[in-house]
């Protein structure tokens, strides 16, 4: 039988924590253990490997190159494991744990909002949320499912369209109200002479808008840059100027008039909030129950 190279966890413990404290002795100490267990893992370790992972000198402890060499690996395996087993732990105790890949903005500002009630119909079933803004790749990825935009292609999976994305221009009521009382909505001229909110990962965003009114957009990207939607929302909220975001993320903020729209121009952008998942995901239990949730309470906010 060929000889396994695969340190055990005990091994790897050990190692890792002599080479942080440089004594097997207080190695020991941390770990819980005897000063001779740890002196035997370390020595299990190194004739496994084959080389001396550490300088031995007065009781002290020093890496060797090799030892040096080793340890960040050793410590990603171990953090790697620490992860996988915290994440089955959220098993205990119920039917499913649905993993989803969800865009940041969305999933801040409308998902998880929601997911209480949906706890409340399906309470056997957990999830573990995430935010990408990249496509998922199914076949090497965890998830079960994605929340993005139909752009986002996941060769094998099933796309399911939920709304398509239309935008908004919307600022707070302490930095537009007055313009807005005096004239009505603001043109789109007058659009252009004020602080316009840049979305930096689509930063066409604002061009497009100028252009469909046949403007000029070359001015549209001065202003303050922000990473995601939810980011631009908070700074229009803020009054530091105007935001461009999609209508189903400023929704609640428009309610309750945190923000108001600044015009009746709407731009759809051509893309769709989509539900991607891989064929193995409809045997999940749960699944079905969440996509036909998410179905509806989508189509019931524009009822």
């Amino acid at each position: 039988m060929r000889k396994s190279y695969i340190p055990s966890v005990g091994e790897l413990e050990a190692f890792c924590a002599c080479a942080r404290i440089g004594t097997t002795t207080g190695a020991a100490r941390d770990l819980g253990l005897t000063q001779s267990a740890v002196s035997r893992s370390i020595a299990a370790l190194e004739d496994r490997l084959g080389v001396a992972l550490f300088l031995r000198a007065r009781q002290r402890l020093s890496l060797s190159d090799a030892g040096r060499s080793f340890l960040r690996e050793a410590e990603a395996l171990l953090e790697r494991l620490d992860s996988a087993a915290t994440g089955v732990m959220a098993f205990a105790g119920q039917q499913s744990v649905l993993r989803m890949a969800v865009l940041p903005s969305f999933g801040r500002s409308w998902l998880i909002p929601r997911l209480g009630a949906f706890q409340a119909a399906a309470p056997g079933i957990s999830y573990d949320v995430a935010a990408r803004l990249e496509p998922v790749n199914f076949d090497t990825s965890p998830f079960d499912l994605a929340i993005q935009r139909s752009s986002h292609r996941s060769a094998g999976a099933q796309h399911l369209h939920l709304l398509d994305e239309v935008l908004v221009a919307v600022a707070a009521p302490s930095l537009i109200a007055p313009r807005l009382r005096q004239s009505g909505p603001m043109r789109d001229a007058d659009l252009l002479e004020a602080p316009l909110l840049q979305q930096s990962t689509r930063p066409t965003l604002w061009p497009d808008w100028f252009r469909e009114a046949e403007i000029d957009p070359r001015r549209s990207l001065r202003g303050a840059r922000f990473d995601h939607f939810d980011m631009v929302v908070d700074a229009a909220i803020a009054g530091l100027g105007i935001g461009l975001v999609p209508e189903i993320i400023a929704r609640a903020a428009l309610q309750d008039r945190r923000l108001v729209a600044v015009s009746e121009r709407r731009l759809e952008t051509g893309q769709a909030y989509t539900l991607i998942y891989p064929e193995r995901s409809t045997a999940r239990p749960g699944f079905a129950r969440f996509r036909d949730w998410l179905s509806a309470e989508i189509a019931g906010i524009w009822a």
